[in-house]
């Protein structure tokens, strides 16, 4: 795994966050990798370069980061990508054709059933949405051949699990390999490439950044072949990330172990008051024991992480009253900041979603996300408090 000459081999997650693909600036001993804000680079001779030949290809601040991402997922490889969104088309154009087949969990984020369902189909690639979750279901899906499967666990945003190892050993069983989405952990929480998976998908935008300064989007992958051909891709498509952001995710990614550990204990915190909530219903967070998949959380991932999400009493006009009425929690379309963010998934995140399969998949129109951030977790159960309490709030 990439790592530097100053980080050992076996260095725990917090060293690597802060020092993995970095070294100091050859030149002048500057501690921050450089912004190579350039298109081109001037090469020895025809047929001789330095690595690097058009920013399109690559680009030295990007690849500080890709080998960061990389020691961070326990992988031997990463390629990132202008948005997490352009990391999931790479993924499905370097490894999908017409006629080819992917399954892929029925629980996941709405722009990847959008680039699915409304874009990919015209090229003859068929999608099978399928509870990933229920191994028999799992398993009958692998009866007809696919060439992926794609799951994402926890759900956004209903959190609903789907087992690693279980999942990677019935794709490899069925001759498909097995991407994992772990946006809404990232490797600070879950490693899916050391539980069985072929591929990690990253939305760097939300954990790996932390602060809502950027868009982005990695691969990360041991296999070496796969990480050739999605750079490929990347390259043919266009999609590299900008090198100012790939900086900057650099700089978020240094706290991403001790934020994430942190928003997870504040997330249990808020849960546990919204679980005795007489007005909250159907509360979803994996680090609660009453969750319906508590052990399996408890085998696959270090802590509950930052997301839960719930409905009210009173339906979808409560749960609007709810997200109109905070202060400190930001309605925003966003997850994984230092901010605690709250998000109507039916309106915003899952809006391109058929209304009817939002409903299959649990996605209610009252459901209300939250994000939870760094924010001292009295503050953010205050604000809560205060919304649920509105007159127009509508109870039990």
């Amino acid at each position: 795994m990439p790592l530097n000459s100053y980080v050992p081999d076996d260095a725990q997650i917090e060293t690597a966050a802060l020092h993995s693909g970095t070294e100091p600036d050859p030149t002048t001993g500057a501690i921050l990798t450089p912004i190579y804000q350039t298109t081109t680079y001037r090469q020895n001779a025809v047929g001789s370069d330095k690595g690097y030949t058009y920013s399109r290809a690559g680009n030295p601040t990007v690849k500080a980061l890709e080998d960061r991402i990389a020691t961070l997922e326990k992988a031997e490889h990463a390629t990132c990508f202008s948005s997490g969104l352009a990391a999931t088309n790479a993924l499905f154009l370097t490894l999908l054709k017409a006629g080819d087949r992917v399954v892929v969990s029925d629980v996941c984020y709405g722009g990847t059933v959008r680039l699915l369902e409304q874009i990919l189909t015209k090229f003859g690639v068929e999608a099978d949405f399928v509870d990933t979750s229920d191994e028999a279901k799992l398993a009958e899906s692998l009866q007809k051949p696919a060439a992926l499967v794609f799951i994402e666990t926890p759900a956004n945003p209903t959190l609903k699990l789907t087992d690693i190892a279980l999942a990677a050993r019935l794709a490899h069983d069925a001759g498909a390999l097995l991407a994992v989405d772990n946006t809404l952990l990232s490797p600070a929480l879950q490693r899916p490439i050391e539980l069985g998976a072929d591929i990690v998908l990253e939305s760097t935008t939300k954990f790996f950044d932390g602060h809502n300064a950027t868009i982005g989007g990695a691969l990360a992958t041991s296999n070496a072949e796969l990480d050739e051909a999605f750079k490929f891709t990347r390259k043919t498509i266009g999609s590299i990330q900008a090198p100012f952001d790939a900086w900057l995710t650099l700089q978020g990614s240094k706290t991403l172990p001790l934020r994430v550990w942190q928003q997870s204990e504040n997330a249990l915190a808020v849960a546990a008051f919204l679980k005795d909530h007489p007005r909250v219903k159907n509360l979803n967070y994996p680090g609660l024991p009453d969750f319906p998949q508590y052990e399996l959380a408890r085998r696959q991932q270090t802590a509950g992480g930052a997301l839960l999400s719930f409905e009210l009493h009173g339906g979808i006009d409560s749960g609007i009253a709810l997200m109109n009425n905070v202060k400190l929690c930001s309605l925003a379309e966003n997850l994984g900041s230092a901010e605690t963010l709250i998000t109507h998934p039916a309106s915003m995140t899952h809006g391109s979603v058929a209304p009817e399969a939002r409903e299959k998949a649990g996605i209610t129109d009252g459901l209300v996300r939250l994000s939870v951030g760094l924010e001292n977790p009295e503050d953010i159960i205050a604000d809560l408090d205060r919304a649920l309490s509105q007159r127009f709030v509508k109870g039990v």
